[in-house]
């Protein structure tokens, strides 16, 4: 019987913290945390106008995790305005040439070579919808909009000293989807995870020595997000 009464009150106890502890209209969430940008694999086709057009070559951008922040308004229990922030995305671009083995389009094995290096951000503003439950998990999805700006656009000393020169990569509007859940650890505290897909499309052009060049990179990025949440 007072083993029946304690599992009760735990019971009651988590129920009525999970209450208490419900989003409401003009809360005010700020999170920070770890945020994974994680490029489509699939590789993106180099044009060289002088060369006949496409080539053998292709590119790739690696993945990278930097400090990420969120800011989260709620109109009502369920929905809310969501602004994602980081510090900026540091990205190696991949060169591939299936022709290495017998010296490679400009006469050497470039193939696997970090072509070059580019920095990114890509602010995303989100509508939030947040499922209701009595639950201290608290699931939500989300639609948005994203303007990724690159910069600092730098080709390797390898690719340099083959005439790669003056590159820039477009910045690029997109959509995005997410879904995500809340734990409330407490009224004020809790440790939010999401993942979402941004659709990210640049042109990257560039020249080796005169010729110009352009790469149609479609990033597309899965971006994983693991913060802890304060709600004010």
């Amino acid at each position: 019987m007072k083993k029946s009464l304690l599992t009760l009150a735990v019971l009651s106890s988590l129920s009525i913290t999970a209450m208490a502890a419900d989003y409401k209209a003009g809360d005010f969430v700020v999170r920070g945390g770890a945020t994974m940008v994680n490029p489509d694999s699939d590789k993106s086709g180099v044009y060289v106008e002088a060369l006949g057009g496409n080539t053998p070559l292709s590119v790739s951008v690696d993945d990278n995790t930097q400090l990420g922040l969120n800011f989260v308004y709620f109109y009502d229990n369920n929905w809310a305005i969501e602004v994602l922030a980081a510090t900026p995305f540091t990205h190696d671009i991949t060169i591939h040439d299936p022709q290495s083995i017998s010296g490679g389009l400009f006469g050497a094995n470039v193939d696997g070579a970090t072509l070059a290096e580019v920095t990114q951000l890509p602010p995303t503003i989100s509508a939030l919808y947040y499922f209701d439950n009595a639950s201290s998990i608290k699931p939500y999805v989300g639609v948005g909009v994203n303007y990724t700006i690159f910069f600092d656009e730098d080709f390797k000393s390898t690719p340099e000293n083959l005439g790669f020169n003056d590159l820039e990569l477009d910045g690029s509007f997109g959509f995005s989807l997410q879904v995500g859940a809340d734990y409330l650890i407490n009224d004020k505290w809790h440790i939010n995870a999401s993942a979402r897909y941004i659709d990210i499309n640049t042109d990257a052009t560039f020249k080796i020595g005169d010729i110009k060049g352009l790469a149609s990179v479609d990033v597309d990025p899965m971006v994983y997000s693991i913060m802890l949440g304060y709600k004010f």
